[in-house]
């Protein structure tokens, strides 16, 4: 791992640290974190936790299912990791989701501390009094935040400059413009019958960016009528923008 402080740096929270750097270790995001583009550190929650059994979790107040990470355990790890005013970021299903505007705006920071709970949940204590950002995939539930740990990092490190070989093409990949990506096609050029559209081999540039757009305005409008919703509402903004100058 490189020493350089000018790289972007992930901390990950954990009681499973031998789950890092996992498949962050292969292709781009491993060749950018053994070039030192980026760092990782792997911070095992144990080790904070006191007594003989190293106890992380308790019942939880109240009754109910499952255990409940311990507010003063949680705390000290992140005591021992955060920067000066830095805010932890802990993965949970009730946070805002993911998105490539906020994966843009991690990437622009100089490091992330990413709190992975396990059992039930953290307790909310700690997560007020650290004012801990909280960040979801989606509407679902994994068994532990390691995972949405991991797909967040490799959104944020395929940004960072250096890392992808054509830095360009970020710039029509799904969400950059507000919409889905449209369909891709190589060689052969028929397959199974199924030719490559005519488009793509005319070898007229305007004619394929058009129909490129196209085809992602018209998926998005069948595939996620949400994006397609807030891409004509952004339309409509900039035109009132423009009519206002």
């Amino acid at each position: 791992m490189s020493s350089s402080t000018t790289c972007w740096r992930a901390s990950v929270l954990t009681i499973f640290p031998e789950m890092f750097p996992g498949p962050l270790g292969l292709s781009l995001a491993g060749k950018a974190l053994e070039a030192g583009i980026w760092a990782l550190d792997a911070v095992d929650i144990r080790k904070f936790a006191g007594g003989r059994h190293a106890s992380v979790d308790d019942t939880p107040f109240g009754g109910g299912p499952g255990m409940v990470m311990r507010p003063d355990v949680v705390d000290a790890a992140l005591e021992a990791v955060l920067a000066p005013g830095e805010r932890a970021i802990y993965l949970t299903p009730r946070g805002r989701v993911l998105d490539q505007a906020l994966v843009r705006d991690l990437a622009a920071r100089p490091k992330v501390t990413l709190l992975c709970g396990r059992y039930e949940a953290v307790d909310q204590r700690v997560l007020d009094a650290r004012e801990v950002e909280e960040i979801s995939l989606g509407d679902f539930v994994l068994s532990g935040g390691e995972p949405a740990a991991i797909a967040l990092i490799d959104a944020v490190v395929r940004l960072l400059p250096g890392v992808m070989g054509a830095p360009e093409g970020l710039n029509e990949e799904s969400f950059e413009s507000g919409l889905l990506e449209y369909p891709h096609y190589t060689r052969p050029a028929d397959w199974q019958g199924r030719p490559v559209p005519e488009v793509l081999l005319s070898g007229h540039h305007e004619k394929i960016r058009l129909w490129r757009r196209q085809q992602a305005e018209d998926i998005t409008r069948a595939r996620r009528p949400d994006l397609w919703a807030r891409h004509l509402a952004r339309i409509d903004e900039s035109k009132k923008k423009e009519t206002k100058r």
